[in-house]
């Protein structure tokens, strides 16, 4: 038996596969294929799809997140730019009424100045009145005292020392003003 097992082994070509072994092989090969054709590549196609769309869906989220934030910078770039304008005009506003009550203060200052100078000059008057009064009235007692010394006699009538008291102050008034426009 043994020589019958060489003598078999002698006569199959080990390089040519025999025609069973093919037919097996190829029918194995045929249902993988179909195993994996109909399970395996479904579930990657299905894995890959869900992991495209899943890139797909973060980069749009990020495109959309990216666009709100720019918009989001336009936004607050456009209101700094609106506060910046804002404050810009409420100070100047401030300054011109800052000019406007400064111009104020100093016409009111003014105002007061020229009524205290006025009031002033009023007061000085009167005085100046009151002082020439009681002057007219001195100098008259005087005049008349010193006259009814060198005449000798009372000059007591008092409505005629008033005139001439008058009399000589009116004379004396004009000699200063002709003297003054000389």
């Amino acid at each position: 038996m043994n020589n019958a097992v060489i003598l078999a082994a002698e006569g199959a070509n080990p390089l040519i596969p025999n025609v069973w072994e093919i037919v097996v092989t190829v029918i194995g090969f045929a249902i993988l294929l179909f195993i994996v054709s109909k399970f395996v590549v479904p579930a990657f196609e299905k894995t890959y799809e869900e992991r495209s769309a899943a890139i797909e869906g973060g980069i749009a989220k990020a495109e959309a997140a990216q666009a709100e934030a720019n918009a989001a910078l336009e936004s607050y770039k456009q209101q700094l730019t609106d506060a910046r304008t804002e404050a810009n005009r409420i100070r100047e506003e401030a300054r011109a009424e800052g000019a406007q009550i400064l111009a104020d203060l100093k016409e009111k200052a003014a105002a007061e100045s020229a009524r205290i100078t006025e009031q002033a000059h009023v007061q000085i008057e009167a005085e100046r009145q009151a002082a020439v009064a009681s002057l007219r009235n001195e100098v008259g007692t005087l005049a008349t005292a010193l006259a009814g010394k060198i005449v000798g006699e009372s000059l007591a009538d008092d409505a005629r020392s008033a005139r001439v008291v008058d009399r000589f102050l009116s004379d004396l008034e004009s000699q200063q003003s002709a003297g003054a426009s000389k």
